[in-house]
């Protein structure tokens, strides 16, 4: 099935199709920073590098299903929660709109949990009531999921609304997981050595690197930063890999921050030296990137928001290999009853 990616990024949830079998035959993603980085990891996908706003529905390809992930800072519980009220926000009806015109199979949407706020019901309510509206209709699934059930060594929740075209008259039933927890021993221990600190400025070490993208960001950490701990241990499960590289979480090997008073922690005293954070391609790993995926940039801040904007991969390929099943499995069930009673209307 022949599928097109808006707001592609990195290409996280893409890659997950394209495991499952699905052709990404075009993308659309905005950010110039990406571009290289989309392009050299997918050659066979055609990338427009337009604001959705910008294009047309007719120049969008037809295709059997629509994916992607509209901006989420406008809708994060971190931010300015202005929600649908903000630009970023209104991207979703961007996203809609396309859906309507060119009318595939399935599509899928992602976003973050602070969607589910109670400030945001209304609109949440809005945006459900388009999606099931949209063009002939969809019938829509919904539901928030956390990566670390999906495979992925990472706490990481997010929203996903699936819908199916109503003409196929089923519902998408989204996957009872069956995943044992991976830890980040399991997924990044290989790597404790042969890391590399950013240059000045925190610019790239480029091929000086000795695995692709393995250095991290340096400098200050933030009062916000201090006021959490930042380490989980080699046996537990990663913090949320966030879009900025001053957010990314320690690398395990430290001890647990040492807790002073509320919304105040230290690093433990002299142990300084142990804390550091992920590297980007530590991050690429908790966000199950494959290792011969490169990340390409001259600030290192742009590694890290590529990956922490990802859907994680596995998630991305699991609810992927699903949809298809799925569909594959209802259209030969309308098929075997037109075999059986060719006067049946129940046409796919």
């Amino acid at each position: 099935m022949n599928i097109v990616s808006f707001f592609a990024g990195a290409g996280g949830l893409d890659l997950g199709f394209q495991k499952a079998g699905f052709n990404v035959i075009w993308a659309n993603e905005y950010d110039k920073e990406i571009w290289e980085t989309y392009e050299k990891n997918h050659p066979k996908t055609t990338l427009d590098k337009r604001s959705i706003v910008n294009i047309p529905a007719d120049e969008v390809p037809d295709c059997d299903g629509i994916i992607g992930g509209p901006p989420c800072q406008s809708w994060s519980e971190a931010g300015a929660l202005k929600g649908i009220n903000d630009k970023r926000g209104q991207l979703f009806f961007d996203f809609i709109r396309i859906l309507e015109a060119k009318q595939p199979k399935f599509f899928l949407a992602e976003n973050v949990s602070g969607m589910l706020l109670g400030r945001h019901s209304e609109a949440l309510k809005n945006i459900k009531e388009m999606f099931r509206n949209a063009g002939i209709g969809y019938e829509l699934s919904f539901e928030m999921l956390n990566a670390s059930d999906y495979n992925v060594p990472q706490d990481r929740k997010r929203v996903f609304f699936i819908g199916i075209r109503k003409d196929l008259k089923f519902k998408f039933e989204f996957p009872k997981t069956k995943f044992s927890k991976i830890t980040l021993e399991q997924t990044i221990s290989d790597l404790k050595d042969n890391v590399l600190p950013a240059l000045t400025g925190n610019k790239t070490n480029g091929d000086n690197c000795i695995i692709s993208n393995h250095e991290f960001m340096t400098g200050e950490f933030s009062t916000i930063f201090m006021s959490r701990n930042r380490v989980r241990n080699w046996d537990e499960q990663s913090f949320t890999i966030q879009a900025g590289g001053r957010h990314a979480p320690l690398h395990p090997q430290a001890p647990k921050m040492k807790f002073i008073e509320q919304n105040i922690r230290i690093f433990v005293p002299g142990k300084e030296h142990l804390y550091r954070r992920l590297s980007v391609r530590e991050c690429a790993r908790i966000q199950t990137f494959p290792d011969e995926f490169t990340f390409y940039y001259n600030s290192i801040s742009a590694g890290y928001k590529m990956i922490g904007n990802a859907v994680p991969v596995n998630l991305a390929h699991y609810l992927a290999q699903n949809i298809k099943e799925q569909i594959i499995k209802n259209e030969a069930l309308i098929e075997n009853l037109h075999l059986s009673n060719p006067n049946l209307n129940l046409a796919v």
